[in-house]
């Protein structure tokens, strides 16, 4: 319970203040601004539980209709007579058509499977405001064809290249303005990050984070709200909350010191002091939450220096192959085309369905469209370990068929279960699924994007592991800080978007 006469702007100076001096930060940072954002949920407007509530309100009162309808059947869509893709009609939108793929990475090295080609460019925004000295990010619920739950909390702009250029024919997209014409902000992160490497072919969404002025007020539409970091990281732990797409624009932000003030180390005492004496900060606050912080501001040396990380990176994608052409679907071999889905013969994988939409809260109220079905939950999980004093992550080097940089960073594991023999199971998929040398610090199901995914949602976990779990890893596993793993957030297509989606969470 905060006291009557509680000044959150004073709370919020006093706490970035200390963070500063904590964490030897020099000049101003919107680093420590969005430090502060996330380690608090005070809201003046809504707390995190009337957020979750206003969300599940939604959800009780169905604004968005799918039902299944055949390929053949969707307004709009075509097979090509000639090529068997399947297309819209105004050849935007994306399309699914073959891939044929050779690599010389792991036991499948020639295969064909079909694939989303969808090559432009979409956009996804988030909207920030500093509110009594905090930092408010505005969200919208967002319904999608393929949520689980109907509406999630979505970036302020999700939007393809279609869509914003008014290909679908329906109203504006609110607050786009923000992000692509110039109105008068504060651009903090501007970068292209990839999708989903196995599903689309060489896809990327430039990911925005934009500030508007401290005084600017703008309509707060029904469907958006302001909430701080530390309430969406909260909300993350809800199944099926936060979706994909949101958690990738958060994944890119940085808490690091953009510049050091002196090269003194950060102590964790001081740092758990300054954390605990805020009344702004929530509790409680644990040592392996401090320790993440450390891991992500913390110039104490990792296992591998930056240096070494960009040699062994640069050796293993000098000895990976990947020669990947798209094909006509009709030359994609295992899977089959009908009337009502394009499957792979033995039921592996996943299946593309068609689904007819009628949304009263979307731009256009009416739409058919192909989708991705999922046949089996997938797990994604990160093994932490604490390395000379360093909690350090687990990166597997990931070669997917549609990767547009031969090999990306990717969590621990990352895995549909279902699609292997359980001999064949990829490295440490049984510390996750039965932990002898780890502890589950979170569990949770994440959707996936619902705009081109049915219902699919995968299981994420972060395990850290004890003492006796060995350092050495196979080939292309790699031990990463936190701190290096924002970095290599800013350069574009390193992680992929399963990685970010964890770190979205921590």
């Amino acid at each position: 319970m905060r006291p009557e006469n509680f000044d959150a702007h004073s709370q919020a100076a006093r706490l970035h203040h200390d963070l500063e001096r904590v964490l030897h930060f020099s000049g101003e940072s919107p680093n420590v601004d969005f430090f502060v954002s996330s380690l608090t949920e005070h809201n003046p407007f809504n707390s995190t539980a009337e957020v979750a509530d206003w969300l599940d309100q939604l959800n009780r009162t169905p604004s968005l209709e799918v039902e299944p309808v055949l390929l053949t059947g969707m307004r709009d869509w075509y097979f090509d007579p000639f090529t068997g893709d399947l297309m819209h009609g105004t050849g935007g939108f994306f399309a699914i058509r073959g891939l044929e793929i050779f690599t010389n990475v792991g036991p499948v090295q020639r295969w064909t499977q079909p694939i989303i080609d969808q090559p432009k460019i979409g956009v996804l925004g988030m909207l920030t405001k500093k509110i009594d000295g905090i930092l408010f990010q505005l969200i919208q619920a967002k319904v999608e064809p393929g949520n689980l739950n109907g509406f999630q909390l979505a970036p302020t702009v999700q939007a393809t290249r279609s869509n914003y250029r008014g290909l679908h024919g329906g109203k504006p997209i609110p607050y786009l303005e923000y992000f692509l014409n110039g109105k008068p902000s504060r651009i903090l992160f501007d970068q292209h990050q990839t999708e989903q490497g196995a599903r689309f072919y060489h896809k990327r969404n430039r990911n925005l984070i934009v500030q508007i002025p401290d005084d600017e007020e703008i309509e707060l539409l029904p469907h958006f709200r302001w909430v701080t970091l530390g309430q969406l990281k909260r909300l993350m732990l809800r199944n099926d909350t936060v979706n994909m797409d949101a958690r990738s624009v958060i994944s890119t932000i940085s808490f690091c010191p953009g510049a050091k003030a002196a090269l003194h180390p950060i102590r964790l005492e001081e740092l758990e002091d300054c954390l605990g004496s805020s009344p702004l900060v929530s509790k409680p606050l644990d040592e392996l939450k401090i320790k993440l912080m450390l891991s992500a501001c913390s110039d104490e040396p990792p296992l591998h220096s930056m240096d070494e990380l960009l040699r062994m990176l640069s050796r293993e994608k000098f000895q990976t192959e990947l020669e990947t052409t798209l094909i006509p679907l009709r030359e994609v071999r295992s899977w089959t085309v009908s009337p009502q889905e394009i499957a792979h013969e033995r039921g592996l994988y996943f299946s593309v369905i068609g689904v007819r939409v009628k949304a009263e809260s979307r731009e256009v109220p009416s739409w058919d469209q192909p989708i991705i079905k999922q046949h089996h939950a997938g797990i994604v999980g990160f093994i932490i370990k604490e390395i000379n004093g360093v909690m350090h992550f687990l990166v597997q080097l990931k070669l997917e068929s549609g990767n547009i940089d031969l090999l990306g960073m990717a969590p621990t594991v990352q895995c549909i279960t279902g699609s292997y023999e359980h001999a064949n199971l990829p490295p440490y998929v049984g510390e996750l699924l039965k932990p002898t040398q780890t502890r589950v610090v979170f569990d949770t199901m994440q959707s996936e994007e619902g705009g081109r995914f049915y219902r699919e949602s995968n299981r994420n976990l972060l395990v850290q592991a004890d003492d006796s779990f060995p350092v050495d890893a196979p080939p292309r596993y790699l031990w990463l800080s936190l701190k290096q793993l924002k970095q290599f957030l800013t350069i574009n297509n390193f992680l992929n978007v399963e990685s970010r989606s964890l770190l979205a969470i921590i």
